[in-house]
């Protein structure tokens, strides 16, 4: 396992995916370090911690590489994601940013809200965002949303479950701040750690499941997705609404 993951490590750092790659060397270091605690034959230790060494100087000339890119306002990742793909969660996009230090997110959504079809509420998608902040292992205290009122007769549905999500995130100390804006159009997401996420269809790039009961309906991994593309940026001073 710790090969294998090491072995796209050194495709993804090929590839210019640095960032991708980093994490990708960190998690092989660690299991080639497990490898050599279990092994007693010294000369495959050796070998092992000379791959590890090796590996871990990539790794930080890697991170070094970013650490610079992001000081220079330089950063900029692009996911893009296909037609039906699965595996990309919130989790899946937003973990590698939520480092311990962000405690204040920035949600910009024109489309938060209720829609009248089955399975397709767009509160949801919101409250699962909401939901994998509140897991850690960053520790939120606030998130502003700025949407738009929905100008059909959804706008109260739309409004009591903001309202509720808003009480329910109060109870994990949470607050939600929620603006309303008719001329918003752009969807980002910042965090106050200096990451920005720009994703072309929002939170709601997933598709409709085919019922309540088809696998996708709860786990976003296993659900397929609209196309869309994800661009990633770093900045100094994260804007304020």
């Amino acid at each position: 396992a710790g090969a294998e993951t090491v072995k796209r490590a050194v495709e993804l750092d090929v590839a210019s995916r640095f960032q991708e790659s980093l994490v990708c060397y960190q998690e092989g270091i660690d299991l080639l370090l497990q490898v050599v605690k279990a092994t007693k034959d010294e000369a495959k230790k050796h070998r092992y911690r000379q791959k590890i060494s090796e590996y871990m100087t990539r790794a930080e000339d890697i991170k070094k590489h970013i650490e610079k890119e992001k000081q220079d306002g330089k950063y900029h990742k692009q996911i893009r994601i296909e037609e039906n793909a699965t595996g990309f969660s919130y989790e899946k996009l937003f973990q590698e940013y939520l480092t311990e230090i962000v405690s204040e997110v920035w949600v910009e959504d024109p489309y938060i809200r209720h829609v009248h079809q089955a399975s397709r509420c767009l509160l949801y998608n919101f409250l699962r965002f909401c939901e994998m902040l509140v897991k850690g292992p960053c520790k939120v205290k606030t998130i502003h949303l700025l949407t738009s009122y929905d100008e059909s007769s959804g706008r109260s549905q739309q409004i009591s479950g903001l309202e509720e999500i808003q009480q329910s995130l109060r109870n994990y100390g949470v607050t939600l701040n929620i603006e309303f804006s008719s001329s918003i159009h752009d969807r980002e997401i910042r965090f106050n750690n200096g990451w920005m996420i720009k994703i072309g269809r929002g939170l709601d790039y997933f598709k409709k499941p085919e019922s309540r009961f088809s696998i996708g309906y709860c786990d976003f991994d296993l659900r397929p997705c609209h196309e869309t593309t994800v661009d990633v940026f770093h900045t100094k001073h994260t804007k304020k609404m």
